[in-house]
């Protein structure tokens, strides 16, 4: 059985976006799905969400998923940091990590102004993929681009995505789920 961990972003919250339909589609082939309502969303801080995600930090093990959306992506980045074990995969979707110059910046600070460790991260990612939007509106691609060379991958484009979230049309993401089940056992 793999755990699953779906991580929201800036505002975010477990109901929202395409969570609650991957997550039930996940749990139709019976892996445990974890959204964790992470506090203070319109204020997030670093210490604080990996302070509250330990309650779920038993379930980490070389079988374990993340997959992150926006913020949420960089919060996926700096639990890898952390790990002492790799996991199975990592989907980061519309990712923030370092400035991303847009408004959002000055929210995310605590999770984005340190250094990240590239090496922790690759070698705990598991298998990773990066899906972002040709017309996301908050990330620009050549960020997108960045990050995936800094994890040595690609970058799967969607077209016409938006920020690959509600206000998008996205409460259902079909390209997703289908390589989360890929992965699977």
């Amino acid at each position: 059985m793999v755990t699953i961990f779906l991580f929201h972003g800036v505002r975010g919250h477990p109901e929202e976006n395409w969570f609650p339909w991957l997550k039930k589609e996940l749990q139709k082939v019976r892996h445990p799905v974890i959204v964790p309502p992470f506090p203070h969303a319109d204020h997030p801080e670093l210490r604080e969400w990996l302070d509250f995600f330990e309650q779920w930090r038993p379930l980490l093990n070389a079988g374990t998923i993340f997959v992150g959306h926006s913020l949420g992506c960089t919060f996926a980045l700096r639990l890898l940091e952390q790990l002492k074990q790799p996991i199975r995969a990592t989907f980061l979707v519309a990712p923030v990590w370092g400035v991303m110059e847009n408004k959002f910046d000055p929210l995310m600070t605590s999770f984005t102004s340190a250094p990240f460790d590239w090496r922790a991260i690759r070698e705990n990612a598991g298998a990773i993929t990066v899906l972002h939007s040709d017309n996301d509106p908050y990330i620009a691609p050549k960020k997108t681009e960045e990050l995936a060379k800094n994890l040595g991958v690609g970058v799967t484009l969607i077209r016409n995505g938006g920020h690959l979230n509600e206000a998008a049309g996205y409460t259902t993401f079909e390209e997703l789920r289908a390589a989360i089940m890929d992965i699977l056992p």
